[in-house]
Order: C-alpha cells, then sequence, then structure tokens
C-alpha cells in the first residue's frame, strides 16, 4: 500500500471544527471512566486507547459486571456495551455538546448505569461547562475517520518503540484532557515536585502525573496555529537536553513548548513513515537519557519481534 494511504493527510485547518467537537465529546467520556475506575499511577486510569474502529474506554467497572464505550468512527456511533449483554448507541452527528452529554447520559440511564460527572472540561481554558455548552458543532465522518486511520498507524509505531524497554512504561494511550496519544518511558528516580498548572485540573493531579523523572513522546492532532505534530520531552528537562542532536533533520526544539517537535506531514511524505518515526522516538529518547544519566543498560533491550521470546542473558 502506498504510504499516502497508510498515513493520510491531516491539515489541522481541513477539519479544526471537527476537532475541536471530538476533543470536547471525548471529554464528556474520558470523564465517565473517571468517575468509574480506581486510580492508577500517572493518571493512566482514565485514558482512552485506539482500537480497530476509534476510541474505547476498554471495561469499566459498575455493579454486577461492566461496561464499555466506543467512539466507533466506523459506524458513526458512541457505542455501549455491558457484560451482561446489553446495547446502546448515540449518533456521531452535529450536534452540541449539551445535546451529546444529555444524549449519552440517557443512554447509559436506560442501561441501569447510574454516573455523575464533573461538568467543566479539563485542560480547556476558558471553557464552557457541557451542559450549558448549546451551540451545535460540527462533525464530519469523514474526517473522523481519517483522524482514527492516522493514529492507528502511530499507536503500532508507537508499540513498537515501546518494547525496547525494560523499565516501568505507560501504555500507550490517549489523553482526552490534551487530545494527544502518548507513551512515557520512566527511569525509577522521584522527580521534584511539578509546579506548572493546567486549566480544570488541581495541583495535585498535575504532581502525581509527574512524580518521577520521564521521557515522554506522542502525537497531537494540533491547534493554535500548529499542525498535526510528534513531540518528545523530558520532565524534569536536563541540562543539554534542547542542545542535542536528533533524527530526522525536520524535527526542531520548541522553546515555547520546551520538547522537540516533528511535523506529521514530514513523516507521513517520507518514503519510509515507520523508520522515519522511531528514529525521532528513539534520538529523543537517547538525548533525555544521556544528558540526565539514566542507567540506560538496566532499562534498555533489543525491539520486540512477532512470536520471538526475549532472550534472558
Amino acid at each position: 500500500m502506498p504510504h499516502d494511504d497508510r498515513w493520510p493527510a491531516l491539515p489541522y485547518d481541513a477539519w479544526r471544527d471537527t476537532c475541536t467537537t471530538l476533543h470536547l465529546w471525548s471529554q464528556v467520556i474520558g470523564k465517565i471512566r473517571l468517575a468509574t475506575t480506581p486510580w492508577l499511577n500517572h493518571g493512566w486510569h482514565v485514558a482512552l486507547y485506539v482500537d480497530a474502529s476509534g476510541l474505547t474506554t476498554s471495561p469499566m467497572p459498575r455493579d454486577g459486571g461492566s461496561f464499555e464505550l466506543r467512539f466507533d468512527f466506523v459506524d458513526q456511533l458512541l457505542k455501549c456495551e455491558t457484560s451482561d449483554g446489553r446495547r446502546g448507541s448515540v449518533p456521531l452527528a452535529p450536534q452540541s455538546v449539551a445535546q451529546f452529554k444529555t444524549a449519552t447520559m440517557r443512554m447509559l440511564a436506560n442501561l441501569d448505569i447510574a454516573v455523575y460527572i464533573r461538568d467543566l472540561p479539563c485542560e480547556i481554558a476558558g471553557a464552557t461547562p457541557f451542559s450549558r455548552d448549546d451551540a451545535v458543532r460540527a462533525f464530519d465522518g469523514d474526517a473522523a475517520r481519517r483522524f482514527h486511520h492516522v493514529l492507528s498507524e502511530v499507536d503500532r509505531v508507537f508499540k513498537q518503540f515501546r518494547t525496547g524497554f525494560l523499565g516501568k512504561a505507560s501504555p500507550v494511550h490517549f489523553f482526552w484532557g490534551s487530545f494527544d496519544l502518548a507513551v512515557t518511558r520512566f527511569s525509577g528516580r522521584r522527580a521534584p515536585l511539578f509546579g506548572g498548572t493546567a486549566p480544570g485540573l488541581a495541583p495535585i493531579v498535575m504532581q502525581e502525573a509527574y512524580s518521577h523523572e520521564v521521557s515522554s513522546a506522542g502525537f497531537w492532532p494540533g491547534g493554535a496555529g500548529v499542525d498535526a505534530s510528534f513531540y518528545s520531552y523530558a520532565y524534569p528537562e536536563p541540562d543539554g537536553f534542547k542542545d542535542a542532536s536528533v533524527a530526522p533533520a525536520g524535527a526542531s526544539y520548541s522553546e515555547t513548548l520546551r520538547e522537540f517537535l516533528l511535523p506529521y506531514e514530514f513523516v507521513r511524505s517520507a518514503s519510509d513513515p515507520d523508520a522515519v518515526l522511531l528514529a525521532f522516538l528513539q534520538s529523543t529518547y537517547e538525548a533525555a537519557a544521556n544528558a540526565a544519566q539514566w542507567d540506560r543498560a538496566a532499562l534498555e533491550c533489543a525491539p520486540g519481534r512477532a512470536g520471538v521470546c526475549r532472550p534472558v542473558l
């Protein structure tokens, strides 16, 4: 398959309104996951996951069983499935955030699932509460499917990158607050208390998320004048990190964001997008690990291969 089919174009301006809609809708679903799932280190319990048709919560506990919510971008439905075989759905179509939230909560009530969520979006400055966001929002199903196609490719490469690390590492997961797909490696050492803030988040949430040293990479579909990009950062940022030589040539360090960026378009237009993205992930990780003097010999291993057990020497 040609690389331009496997890695479709995703210019932010072409689907800006649909991206904003999905960001807000995903926050409704993410807050349901937050309200029903025990806290897991670094907020990993709230994330969504890429699956064959869209983004899923994975199973969430309920009395006597479980339920799962899925954005199905193939059928253009928000689907709910319960462990006792019941089903519900909400159409993904132009509607207000308030309408989407009301329809979602009604669907859950019809399935005897009672849940309360905080009404204010997270990590969006000046956000309107869901129930008061009455303006009809755009939704382009083709754009949503294209976004899912991109996420599927990125998820696959991120998972391959994750296999080369023996230390603590996050799953490859989608954070609905910042609306990005991420994978994080840890040195095993505690980090200084995080002093940053984010709209709609208590300081303790950010402090817990960054309680340990990290090298984190991800994919962001764009916004604020920036097209879809891959990123990589370190916390705490060690001396020399930003001046490191990283691959490929299209990558650069942003003084504003304090992270390395690589445009998605640079990756998708390459003759071998997988190799270009893996080079960015590996070289920026090495920049962080070397500058912070991680014990790389103890933390790393050869990349995994399908059906081949990792040798233990």
